[in-house]
């Protein structure tokens, strides 16, 4: 991820702070977590069950976004962080860029032991494909053929799997 992207996203969550995009929560409420965390295992199951029976190839793209959309709000409401209903997507992307870089990549770097460099890029690679998901999510919805939306779906569960996986290990921590 590049200086540029990292500075936008610093400067948009800042934004979003001050616009009550975002809010800070001080008393957490544990059912608003647990239900971020069950909406994201969830919507992982069915993604799978979906890929599984060749169902639909649009809805385990979706259903693979939004596994990684709901694990990424219950980590940012873990932080204190909760998004109101306006462009909560472009919301989220941002806050997990600037509140989840350096907590992934210090997972990282305890988990597997790798050099400072190599989990800070890891790390960037990880928000980056969410990111991605983020926008295939919505061409596919929109704007994809069928045999596209098959080509693809594989990639979204493979990563809405990792990307599951990582964020419940930091929230374990």
């Amino acid at each position: 991820m590049d200086e540029k992207r990292i500075k936008q996203a610093e400067d948009n969550f800042k934004n979003y702070l001050k616009d009550g995009k975002i809010i800070n929560v001080d008393k957490q409420n544990p059912l608003i977590y647990e239900t971020y965390l069950k909406n994201a295992r969830e919507s992982l199951s069915v993604a799978n069950l979906l890929f599984k029976n060749v169902s639909s190839s649009l809805w385990v793209v979706v259903s693979s976004y939004y596994s990684m959309f709901y694990i990424a709000c219950a980590y940012l409401y873990k932080l204190g962080y909760k998004t109101r209903h306006e462009i909560v997507h472009q919301v989220i992307n941002e806050a997990l860029i600037v509140q989840g870089r350096h907590k992934i990549k210090n997972h990282l770097l305890k988990a597997y032991e790798i050099g400072k460099d190599e989990a800070l890029s890891v790390s960037d690679n990880y928000l980056t494909k969410y990111g991605f998901e983020k926008v295939k999510r919505s061409t596919f919805q929109y704007e994809t053929t069928e045999n596209i939306k098959k080509s693809k779906a594989q990639t979204s569960l493979e990563r809405a799997k990792e990307f599951l996986t990582l964020i419940e290990n930091i929230l374990e921590e």
